[in-house]
């Protein structure tokens, strides 16, 4: 667990440190010209219009890069007999379900953008993988070089001069942050997973099993209804890594939808104290499954406290876009609070998710939990457990 969290801290530093350097680069073009605006004579208002330009232009650097990431990805999965199977930029998300391409919306802070893919069969076990994953670091890179070269074009006290130069910036960034293998809290980068992919062949078909997953939910297929096979908890040696560690992530999942609770509940119990390789995100929502059934359960306020951290209630309100965090303040308001004027709001948040969330099966699967926590308050009642 000390290796572990070492590998995690040296992971942040490097993070950090490229994100210093990158912002000190970005300086020099920043201060550049703003210094040419200033010796131009511009001053009062037409300073501060430079200066939301500036701020304006590398903005749109960092979400044309996050776009260009994201189409790597799309681009080489194609490439290598993948199929498009979504593509999200902020919380902007284009889905394919029953042959077309919609629009929908998701909240998140997991990352900048995401594309996935339907994967292609395994054969012998295997499947193309390094292409789709550096294909948006391939890209990046790319862009970067054609930026910069870009940018010798234009006067260098030019916004079109700016920008190329931000362009370029952003785009080394992204290759350097999503290339190199970093060991995070919050979720794995692209260069950890290829190193996972090449040292383990099991993690070749978890990757798969993610992915198909993600598949058949965009096709409104539930995730109690997927193959049993897909969700055999692997052996806590090789959930150290943290694409198979993901499998037991979507075990628990399986279990919730099924509504086998108590074995969900050992499973939670098991990935939250031992050694793996689950990231910080996915052990925020196994917290949020695990509340929800201490509520529909024992309901004990001193198991609740416990579960309530600071850092956990930061995730649940940064995270409250998404069903299963709803569904679980909906048990904790009506079960442990007792607050009805709050459980009709967020009913009514629920509602308002259903209606842009990309995936309506966790919205039905969901929706149940939501009906199971309302019928145990019904039960406490008549049974005087109020």
């Amino acid at each position: 667990m000390k290796n572990k969290q070492k590998k995690k801290s040296n992971g942040k530093w490097l993070q950090f440190l490229i994100l210093v350097a990158v912002g000190a680069v970005s300086g020099l073009p920043f201060f550049r010209y703003l210094e040419h605006s200033t010796n131009e004579g511009l001053t009062g208002m037409g300073l501060i219009l430079s200066y939301i330009l500036t701020f304006v232009c590398l903005y749109l650097a960092l979400l044309v890069q996050i776009i260009v990431h994201e189409a790597g990805h799309l681009i080489f999965g194609l490439m290598t007999g993948y199929r498009f199977s979504s593509f999200r930029i902020l919380n902007l998300m284009w889905i394919k379900k029953d042959g077309k391409i919609m629009f929908k919306r998701m909240a998140t802070l997991v990352n900048g953008g995401q594309c996935l893919m339907s994967p292609p069969d395994l054969i012998d076990g295997q499947m193309p993988v390094m292409l789709y994953n550096f294909g948006g670091v391939i890209m990046n890179a790319v862009t970067a070089l054609l930026c910069l070269g870009f940018s010798l074009l234009f006067s260098s006290h030019s916004i079109a001069w700016l920008f190329t130069v931000f362009l370029a910036i952003i785009g080394f960034a992204f290759a350097l942050l999503n290339g190199i293998p970093f060991n995070l809290s919050t979720m794995n980068n692209d260069g950890r997973n290829a190193l996972d992919l090449s040292k383990n062949p099991e993690t070749m078909r978890a990757l798969w099993i993610q992915l198909k997953v993600t598949e058949l939910l965009s096709e409104g297929l539930r995730v109690k209804d997927m193959p049993d096979e897909w969700f055999v908890v692997p052996s806590d040696e090789s959930m150290k890594n943290g694409l198979i560690a993901t499998v037991g992530v979507l075990a628990c999942e399986h279990l919730m939808d099924k509504h086998q609770f108590n074995e969900a509940d050992m499973l939670i119990n098991r990935l939250l104290t031992t050694e793996n390789g689950v990231v910080g995100i996915q052990r925020n929502l196994l917290v949020c499954n695990r509340m929800y059934i201490e509520l529909i359960t024992n309901n004990r306020a001193d198991v609740l406290e416990k579960m309530r951290t600071k850092q956990q209630l930061k995730f649940m309100k940064a995270m409250r876009g998404i069903p299963s965090i709803i569904r679980t303040e909906y048990a904790y308001a009506l079960l442990a609070e007792k607050d009805g004027l709050k459980t009709e709001t967020l009913l009514w948040q629920f509602d308002n998710c259903a209606l842009t969330y990309p995936y309506p099966s966790e919205i039905q699967s969901n929706m149940e939990l939501i009906n199971i926590a309302y019928h145990v308050m019904q039960n406490r009642f008549d049974g005087g457990n109020v």
